[in-house]
C-alpha cells in the first residue's frame, strides 16, 4: 500500500447519541506520518485510541458545535493536561468561531478561566479557509446548518476527500466537491421538511451532490436512526449511479483516483 494516499478510518457515525457500538461522528484522517482528528463527537476519542495518541495527532479539525460533533474536545481536554498524556505543544485545534470560549464554558469551574490555549492552539476557520498540515491540505467552505458550520476538501498525493459536515443541499458544498475522488456526505434527514429551511441531507440529497460535483465514489454518514444504512444507500443510489458505501465504525478507506478506493475493518 502507498503510505502517501490519504486513509479515512471511521472511528463513529450516529446521531444524535452513540449507539452501543457506535459513537457519534468522529473520522482520522491520516497520509504518511499526518494524523487528524476531524470530529471529535461523542465516544470518538475511545476508537482515535486505537490508531493514534492524542500527543501523536498533527491538528484535530471541528465541522460545527453541536455535541455530537464536538464533545469528545472536553474529555480529550482532561486527556492533555490532567493524565497519562505529555505535550510538546498545544494540539493544533481548527474549528468555528467562538470554540475556545465554549469549551471554557463547559470547562471551567471557578472564577479563573480553564487553561484552553494549554491543551489546544486554536484557529477559527472561515469560509475559504486553507492550511497544510504535514502531507495533508485543507480547505474548508461555509455550509448550511443554521449555525456556523464547515465542510473540508482533504487533498494528499493527487488524491481528494470531501467531508460534509452537517449542512443541507448548498453551493458551497458542491463545488468544494467537485470531482473529488470520495464525498463523505451526511445523511441524517428521512425526508425534505414541510416547513422551513432544511439542515440536513436526506440519502436522496446526498445522491443529487455526488452527481452534481461528479464524485467518484459517495459514502453516507450520520444516518438518521429511523433509516437502517442498507435502507440510505439503495435511496441514495436511486439519484447517483456511482460507487455507494456506508461508513461502518471500525472501516478504513485508502482513497484512490476514480471508483478504485479499497475498505478494510480496523478493529
Amino acid at each position: 500500500m502507498n503510505d502517501r494516499l490519504p486513509r479515512l478510518t471511521v472511528l463513529g457515525c450516529a446521531t444524535p447519541y452513540p449507539s452501543v457500538d457506535n459513537p457519534c461522528s468522529g473520522y482520522l484522517v491520516s497520509s504518511g506520518d499526518t494524523r487528524i482528528w476531524v470530529d471529535a463527537g461523542s465516544g470518538t476519542l475511545g476508537p482515535l485510541q486505537q490508531h493514534v495518541r492524542l500527543d501523536e495527532l498533527d491538528a484535530i479539525w471541528i465541522s460545527h458545535l453541536h455535541a455530537d460533533h464536538s464533545a469528545d474536545l472536553l474529555t480529550a481536554y482532561y486527556a492533555a493536561l490532567y493524565a497519562d498524556i505529555r505535550l510538546t505543544a498545544p494540539i493544533p485545534l481548527f474549528g468555528p468561531p467562538g470554540i475556545a470560549d465554549r469549551l471554557a464554558g463547559f470547562l471551567t469551574n471557578t472564577s479563573t478561566r480553564s487553561p484552553i490555549e494549554s491543551a489546544f492552539a486554536v484557529t477559527e476557520l472561515h469560509d475559504r479557509h486553507q492550511t497544510a498540515i504535514g502531507s495533508l491540505h485543507l480547505t474548508t467552505r461555509a455550509v448550511a446548518h443554521g449555525i456556523p458550520a464547515f465542510a473540508v476538501r482533504i487533498e494528499s498525493a493527487g488524491t481528494s476527500l470531501v467531508y460534509s459536515g452537517d449542512t443541507a443541499p448548498c453551493p458551497n458544498l458542491t463545488q468544494l466537491a467537485e470531482e473529488c475522488d470520495v464525498l463523505l456526505c451526511e445523511a441524517e434527514s428521512t425526508r425534505t421538511p414541510d416547513n422551513g429551511d432544511p439542515v440536513h441531507h436526506t440519502p436522496e440529497d446526498a445522491g443529487d451532490t455526488a452527481r452534481t460535483a461528479r464524485a467518484h465514489r459517495l459514502i453516507l454518514t450520520h444516518i438518521g436512526r429511523s433509516l437502517t444504512p442498507q435502507e440510505a444507500v439503495t435511496r441514495a443510489s436511486a439519484r447517483y449511479n456511482g460507487p455507494i458505501d456506508h461508513a461502518t465504525p471500525g472501516t478504513t478507506y485508502t482513497i484512490n483516483h476514480s471508483t478504485t478506493t479499497t475498505a478494510h475493518r480496523t478493529d
